[in-house]
């Protein structure tokens, strides 16, 4: 009976707040459900303990939805991961985490901040540029095609005709 009620009264709408070393499992997961190579919760849980490291969490009912990361150093930060669960995707929660992350980076003094995306992840690219990130720099073959991973479904958004890295950056107010 506790369980019922404490289902019906959970916090059913999005919330935002700063990721902790607990979230480190959560996080391996739902990074191994988004992207080809996974980070493990040992990598996610060293980032966390790094006092350079800022990261944020969407949670629904307390469960884990999305994810935001980034390191900060001398004025300048670089986003390391971005993870909305699929079933969340589409509802605006990368643009709210993402616009609460810059804000708390600028708070931190970084000025500009940067990131690495799939040319070919268009939902991501659509994202970052709506947050005002622009292109900089590409790298070639830095991903491998959508037909070397799982199932092309495991990536929406994404077309197969590129593996290029798009260098993005961000200048903050």
């Amino acid at each position: 009976m506790i369980d019922f009620i404490t289902t019906l009264l959970a916090r059913t709408e999005p919330r935002i707040s700063e990721a902790t070393v607990g979230d480190a499992g959560d996080m391996a997961a739902l990074h191994a459900a988004s992207f080809h190579r996974g980070w493990s919760e040992d990598e996610f849980e060293r980032l966390l303990l790094d006092r350079l490291v800022v990261a944020h969490r969407v949670t629904i009912s307390r469960r884990l939805v999305g994810f935001v990361i980034s390191r900060v150093i001398s004025g300048e930060a670089e986003i390391l991961s971005v993870a909305i669960a699929a079933a969340r995707r589409r509802k605006g929660l990368a643009r709210r985490m993402l616009d609460l992350h810059l804000r708390r980076l600028a708070g931190l003094g970084a000025r500009s901040v940067f990131l690495e995306v799939n040319e070919g992840n268009l939902a991501a690219n659509r994202l970052y540029r709506r947050a005002g990130f622009h292109p900089v720099g590409r790298r070639e073959g830095y991903y491998p095609k959508l037909s070397e991973r799982r199932r092309a479904g495991d990536f929406p958004g994404q077309v197969d005709h590129s593996t290029a890295a798009l260098v993005l950056r961000c200048e903050l107010p």
